[in-house]
Order: C-alpha cells, then sequence, then structure tokens
C-alpha cells in the first residue's frame, strides 16, 4: 500500500527529519531521505506530517528534499552467512563494505546482509510430499565446523513440499516449493526478512531451570543466571563492564553469542575482532568467532541508529535460538541506547520523564529483556531453544539510582554490581557481592545439587554469610584495630580474605584460572571453607590466631586455583592433609606448653 510514497522535508533537526505529504506510509516504515538515499526509520504520524529518525549523518540535507517510503518495515536478513560476521546497527556488512570503499563509510550506502554470490552446501531433511508447518527443518548447511545452520519454513506458511533442492546453492536460490491447503504454492529461498521490532514466535514459554554455566567463580556460584534467563551489569567507567562481558561472551555456556556495540568506543569493538577469532572455545576446541556475530554501534556513528543495533541483534538472536540453540546477546551498553531515546524524545518535543528521558523509557527497555526466554520452538520436532539477554549499563559517575540503573533493575532477574574500587585493586571480576543478587538461585538449587554436589548450596551461602560477616567486622577494625577483635572474628576476617582473592578473584590471562569448571568451583571453596572449621576447632582448644594465620597450606590455599583441571582432585587432597597435619602439630604444642 505504501510503497513509492513520496514526500518533502519541512524540517532537519539533527538525525530527526520531519516531511509532509506522507499520508499512506505506514509507522515503522523505512523511508530513503534526500538525494543520498538516506535510511531512516519513521516514528511518529501526524496527519500527512512523519517524523522520521535517520540512521546516518545529515549533514547537507535540507527542506524540500524528497522523502520515499520502501513499504516495508525495518527488517534483518536471516539465513546462512550470519556467523563471524561484523554488521552496523542497521545490518549493513562492515566487512563488504570496507573491502569496496575503504575505512569511511560512504551516505546512503547499501550492501545486502548476506553474501549473494558464495553458494553453500543445501542438505535436504525431507522429501518430495511431506507435509510440513512453519518452523519445521528443509534441510541443513553447515556453516562452520561448530554451527549446523537449520533452514526452517517460515512463519505463516504451511503444506505439502512439491518440490525439493539440494547441492550447491545461492541464498536467493529457490530450496523448496510448499503447496498450502488452498493449493497457492510458496517457493522457499535459504534467506528470509524478519521485522527487527516484532518478536519471533514461538509455541510456549517455559520456565527457566538450567543454569548458564560461565566458569566465572563470582556468577556461577554466587550469582547465577539462568538460561533463558536476564541479568544485567551496572557500573561506573573503569569498573570492569566491558571485562565482564567479554568473559561472558568467551566463556559461556551457549552455542551462539550475538555481541551488541551499543554506542561504546570503536577500540573496545577492535578487541572482540582481535581477540574472539584467537581464542579457542572451551567447549568445541574452535575459534570463538566461529560462534559469533558483531553488532558494532559505535560512539562516533549516528546516535539513531543505537536504538536499531539493539534490535537487529536481538532478532538474530531469535533466529538462532527458533533453531534449537542456546543464544546469549551480550548489549553493551543499553545506557547509550537509553540516551539516544532520550535525545530523539527530546527533538519530538515529547514531555520528558526523569533526568529528561521519555516517560516509555522502562517499557521500551522491557520490551528487549522480554524477549528472552527458553522457549518451545515452532515446528513438529518439540526443540527447545534459549535466550539469555545481559545488558551493561553505565549509571554516570557509578549513581545507581538514575532512571536506566533503576528501569533495568526493575526488568531483569540478575543483578551484578560492579564496583570501581575492586577494579583499581585489579580484582576481576569486580563484582560486589554485597550489593550484587540473583533472583534464579532458589530455582536453580536443585540443578546444583544434582548436577554438581549435594553440598554445593549450602557452601555457596556460607560463603556469603561470612563475606557479609567481613563487611561489619570491618566496621569495627576501622574504629579500633584488628587487635581488637576476638580470634573467632579474625579467622572470620581471614576466611573472608581468602574467599575474596583465592575464590572470587580470577585471572582472564591465566590457562587454568580463566575458565573454572562447577566441579572445581565447589571443591576450591570446600577447601576454603574446610580451613574455617577445622582452624576453628584448633582456636578452641588454646591456639593463637598469629600461629594458625603463618602456617604454610594457606600459601598452597591460595595458589590453588592456578592448578590445571585434571591435577586439581589430587592437589586439593593433598592439601587437605598438610592442612590437617599443620593444625595438629599446633594442638599438640599448645598441650606441650600447658
Amino acid at each position: 500500500m505504501s510503497e513509492n510514497v513520496a514526500g518533502r522535508i519541512v524540517k532537519v533537526s539533527g538525525p530527526l527529519v520531519v516531511a509532509e505529504g506522507m499520508r499512506m506510509a505506514n509507522m515503522f516504515d523505512v523511508v530513503r531521505v534526500g538525494e543520498q538515499n538516506l535510511i531512516g526509520e519513521i516514528i511518529e504520524m501526524r496527519g500527512d506530517r512523519a517524523s522520521i529518525q535517520v540512521y546516518e549523518e545529515t549533514a547537507g540535507i535540507g527542506p524540500g528534499d524528497k522523502v520515499v517510503s520502501t513499504g516495508s518495515p525495518l527488517s534483518v536478513e536471516l539465513g546462512p552467512g550470519l556467523i563471524s560476521n561484523i554488521y552496523d546497527g542497521i545490518q549493513r556488512p562492515l566487512d563488504i563494505i570496507f573491502r569496496k570503499v575503504g575505512h569511511n563509510l560512504p551516505k546512503g550506502i547499501d550492501e545486502p546482509a548476506l553474501d549473494r554470490e558464495k553458494k553453500w552446501e543445501f542438505f535436504p531433511s525431507v522429501n518430495k510430499g511431506d507435509t510440513v508447518i512453519a518452523g519445521d527443518f528443509l534441510g541443513t548447511v553447515q556453516e562452520y565446523e561448530i554451527v549446523s545452520h537449520r533452514i526452517m519454513v517460515p512463519y505463516g506458511v504451511s503444506g505439502k513440499v512439491e518440490e525439493i533442492s539440494f547441492g550447491r546453492l545461492l541464498v536467493t536460490d529457490t530450496v523448496a516449493v510448499i503447496v498450502d491447503d488452498h493449493g497457492e504454492s510458496h517457493a522457499l529461498t535459504m534467506m528470509q526478512k524478519w521485522p527487527v521490532r516484532k518478536a519471533r514466535p514461538f509455541l510456549e514459554k517455559l520456565p527457566p531451570e538450567i543454569p548458564l554455566i560461565t566458569g566465572q567463580r563470582n556468577i556461577d556460584s554466587l550469582f547465577p543466571i539462568a538460561k533463558g534467563g536476564t541479568a544485567c551489569v551496572p557500573g561506573p567507567f573503569g569498573s570492569g563492564k566491558t571485562v565482564v562481558q567479554h568473559q561472558l561472551a568467551k566463556w559461556s555456556d551457549v552455542d551462539i553469542v550475538i555481541y551488541i556495540g551499543c554506542g561504546e568506543r570503536g577500540n573496545e569493538m577492535t578487541d572482540v575482532l582481535r581477540e574472539f577469532p584467537e581464542l579457542s572455545d572451551p567447549h568445541t576446541g574452535h575459534s570463538l568467532m566461529k560462534r559469533t556475530v558483531l553488532i558494532a554501534n559505535t560512539s562516533d556513528m549516528p546516535v539513531a541508529a543505537r536504538e536499531a543495533s539493539v534490535y537487529t541483534g536481538i532478532t538474530i538472536a531469535e533466529y538462532f535460538r527458533d533453531m534449537g540453540y542456546s543464544v546469549a546477546v551480550i548489549a553493551d551498553s543499553t545506557s547509550r541506547w537509553a540516551e539516544a531515546l532520550r535525545e530523539m524524545s527530546g527533538r519530538l518535543e515529547e514531555m520528558p520523564g526523569e533526568e529528561g528521558y521519555p516517560a516509555y523509557l522502562t517499557s521500551r527497555l522491557a520490551q528487549f529483556y522480554e524477549r528472552a526466554g527458553i522457549v518451545k520452538c515452532l515446528g513438529s520436532d518439540g526443540r527447545i531453544g534459549t535466550l539469555s539477554a545481559i545488558g551493561a549499563v553505565s549509571p554516570p559517575g557509578g549513581d545507581l539510582s538514575e532512571p536506566v540503573t533503576q528501569a533495568t533493575l526493575r526488568i531483569v532477574k540478575v543483578f551484578w554490581g560492579l564496583d570501581a574500587s575492586l577494579a583499581y585493586r585489579r580484582h576481576f571480576p569486580a563484582i560486589n557481592w554485597l550489593n550484587s543478587y540473583s533472583l534464579y538461585k532458589d530455582k536453580l538449587a536443585d540443578w546444583f545439587a544434582r548436577n554438581v554436589d549435594s553440598e554445593f548450596n549450602r557452601r555457596t551461602n556460607e560463603a556469603m554469610r561470612i563475606l557479609q560477616a567481613e563487611s561489619e567486622l570491618d566496621e569495627i577494625v576501622k574504629l579500633v584495630g584488628m587487635d581488637a577483635l576476638s580470634p573467632a572474628d579474625r579467622l572470620t576476617m581471614e576466611v573472608a580474605r581468602s574467599i575474596r582473592e583465592d575464590f572470587l578473584q580470577q585471572d582472564a590471562f591465566s590457562v587454568d584460572d580463566a575458565y573454572s569448571t562447577l566441579k572445581k568451583q565447589t571443591r576450591l571453596l570446600n577447601l576454603i571453607l574446610q580451613y574455617h572449621v577445622k582452624a576453628g576447632k584448633v582456636l578452641k582448644k588454646g591456639a593463637s590466631m598469629d600461629a594458625i594465620a603463618a602456617l604454610p597450606f594457606l600459601e598452597e590455599i591460595g595458589r590453588a586455583k592456578m592448578i590445571g583441571e585434571k591435577q586439581f582432585e589430587e592437589a586439593v587432597a593433598g592439601i587437605l592433609q598438610r592442612m590437617d597435619a599443620q593444625l595438629r602439630e599446633i594442638v599438640e604444642r599448645v598441650k606441650g606448653e600447658l
């Protein structure tokens, strides 16, 4: 209906363009602005006037220039070729554009997201005459060694397979012809399009009951996130948000990672591009880039494209989820997206909410995070797919009471609060254990008890109790000094220090410490808690805390996390033996003195 609707610009205000004569256009239609064909999207309609957010620099366009509606919403191309690619916020392939035009992104350039010239080996999984429904697999393309790209029947199509192809095909070639119940034929390609603002459908959303294993002890043991869950990582500048998100992207127990750089510095995306191809996936042994899609919207790119980048990333993630994969979306950071909303809201002259953010800030954030979840996918095989959403928040000055952080906390179930003081002390991940929380912890307790250790939850709760006790005792120490504490309280302080430094702190550059299995985590924590219990008994028998603190086995506990997985069990057993022997010597010495 709205195809080729043309209007004229009457106002240009930064990324906002107002055009008249657009009565037949629709909300969220993609438009081409000016002679340079800049890409924009209609975000408001008033009579025949359309307010358009332009995803490119608007310098050089002015009143009188034409605006042409494409008649379709902002959509992404989904099909073979997504993996290991890097796109901008509106899914233009930056690598291909760079090879064609160099470093600078020309205005109005429009390259297809999926390579139209590359042929893929298609292996059909249905036969002629089979009946299929939306979501069923037509066949597979082995995109990389670790990603089998499943070609699905698009939403809204079902019927009998009239034709099925095989062999080397382009993404635009017909792979199957489906005849529906009305006798209408549908020619299907390996590529499909989907509007980014519309969530992809599924059969049923299920409760999250399986943890997303990240290999980070602070997260997995104390503040776990479920597969299909939501989490936020707020923290001030320099507190390690990007460090945490890179670690999650590298080591999380997922099949596909969608990393969205939303308004962040270009050097951070460059780090990802340089590191990921060289890093080996601990689950498959292949390069991490072979299961990663990057969406790059850096701080020097147009502000309006930040919103599009978030929706582009979550839509690509839903596509892989629908294949039955476990997917993680990592957005860095949603604060930059909110700033874009604030700027566009101001230019639209809308009534501002708190600190100038639009009144609909919370609902927009909720629309993003609610697309996460564990779902029963469309199709007749009953497959399950998961999509976990993790967003960084960059509150100005680390003020967690600001609107974006508070709106996010009302939506997500996990809060990993970063602490700049920990980051300055080189304690990474710099997640503050006193103000962080996970609402999934109780729901996941049964899984941990069944699959890791029946004592896992008791140990992690005990560790949190000790860390909270340390914070209370620390106030006393600051006032009157360590000597004023009882021996038992001094032991609590010493054990808390061990939990912080020997358990929670991880070295991302150590082969043996960058990733820690759940088995290693619970054994290491048990080692520290055993020290607490056994040393407490020795204190009651008259031993001094100074003598206990000087025992050699404490250094071994400090080095235990650097021991490889294969030698860890044996090493821990040896440390426990030496712990018992050295504590026994102290008890015998006390008895001798008596």
